[in-house]
């Protein structure tokens, strides 16, 4: 087999991959245009973007606009429901209101993923770290309560190694 150049194959491979649009490596549809009979509004505030290569199939490539209020009121709201799990009304020694603050602590982690996938496809490099955090602390708050009743940490009056309340008093 004769000796091939890597670093040139792997430069056309390169340079075909960052002609394709993300939407089209995953198989998206492409978006729609205006009517024909309506022309696009212009945007005179925005600075003029580069020309962007061409797909393989000759469309122009088209880039996503990252609305970045989007993205951080979702964080916002992630990060609002993961502090109001610290004022939470509710015992969580036993019963439903251990297993509705375990729900509580399962929507905080997953917004903390929500959150997560919109800050790293737009970019926000400081609010997707936020989000990761976020992912965390909902992990550490659910681990909390579960972690005693499971066997794997040690039980206390507040984190009981019961998961159901008893209805006896104590002696």
């Amino acid at each position: 087999m004769p000796d091939r150049d890597w670093d040139k194959e792997l430069a056309k491979i390169d340079k075909q991959m960052a002609s394709i649009s993300d939407d089209a490596l995953l198989g998206k549809p492409a978006p729609t245009t205006a009517p024909a009979g309506k022309a696009p509004a212009a945007k005179t505030s925005a600075p003029p973007r580069p020309a962007v290569a061409a797909l393989p199939s000759g469309e122009p490539r088209v880039e996503r606009e990252t609305r970045g209020w989007q993205v951080y009121l979702r964080l916002f709201l992630s990060v609002a429901a993961g502090i109001a799990l610290l004022i939470w009304p509710y015992d969580t020694r036993c019963g439903t209101g251990l297993f509705g603050y375990l729900g509580a602590t399962a929507i905080v982690t997953a917004s903390g993923i929500w959150s997560g996938v919109w800050t790293w496809r737009h970019r926000a490099p400081r609010a997707h770290t936020l989000s990761l955090l976020l992912i965390l602390w909902g992990m550490v708050l659910g681990s909390i309560q579960v972690l005693p009743r499971i066997g794997y940490g040690k039980p206390d009056p507040r984190h009981p190694a019961t998961w159901a309340c008893t209805n006896e008093l104590p002696k």
